[in-house]
């Protein structure tokens, strides 16, 4: 099975708030962004966002420039559904992040939770990380949640990566200033304990 047909197959077969990562609220994200000060009007990307209600969070907190990017249209559309009207005001991005024809420069604002563990090999992992550099303007900043070093090893029953604060920034490498790290214990619909962490830093300026 593809990746995209194994998560269209889940977000087709599960309600948003059955999957294991749901969050009521996506409150260390949000908070991550608050904390840097990010501007109202910033372009802000969530890679991965799908159903997720991080969107939901960030148009309550008045920012209006985002993007929800996700492999599944199932996803986005149980996100727009929620949403109502307000789903006009978001750009949709239906796409694999690691392909998608990103516009250069374009973003003050990088999210992603929980993507970035999936690629389990290194030239997903640089293809990724291409995309950043290319899609996120100088000074921007870049949040990236995964699975910590006693995480799960698997997710949705596909293998992933787990990182140290450290070798999760290693990944992105000097063109990345590390701001900081958070850890999280999120706890599953199910009331399975799972431990993220999550990397904060900003492009360099060339």
């Amino acid at each position: 099975m593809q990746p995209k047909d194994h998560w269209e197959k889940v977000y087709s077969t599960k309600a948003a708030d059955e999957v294991s990562w749901f969050q009521e609220h996506a409150e260390l994200s949000l908070k991550l962004i608050r904390d840097a000060d990010v501007h109202s009007a910033a372009s802000i990307i969530d890679v991965g966002g799908g159903a997720s209600t991080l969107v939901d969070d960030l148009l309550a907190n008045g920012y209006r420039n985002l993007t929800v990017l996700d492999l599944s249209a199932a996803a986005l559309v149980t996100a727009k559904t929620r949403l109502g009207a307000n789903a006009a005001s978001v750009r949709w991005l239906e796409a694999n992040v690691i392909e998608a024809a990103l516009p250069e420069r374009s973003f003050d604002v990088w999210h992603d939770r929980a993507v970035f563990h999936f690629l389990t090999s290194e030239e997903d992992r640089h293809a990724y990380v291409r995309q950043v550099l290319h899609a996120v303007k100088p000074g921007g900043l870049v949040i990236v949640a995964t699975f910590a070093e006693d995480g799960p090893e698997k997710c949705s029953g596909l293998p992933v990566m787990r990182y140290g604060a450290s070798e999760l920034h290693a990944e992105f490498g000097e063109p990345f200033l590390l701001l900081g790290h958070e850890k999280e214990s999120h706890h599953t619909p199910g009331g399975i304990e799972q431990k993220f962490v999550y990397c904060f830093c900003r492009k360099r300026v060339q």
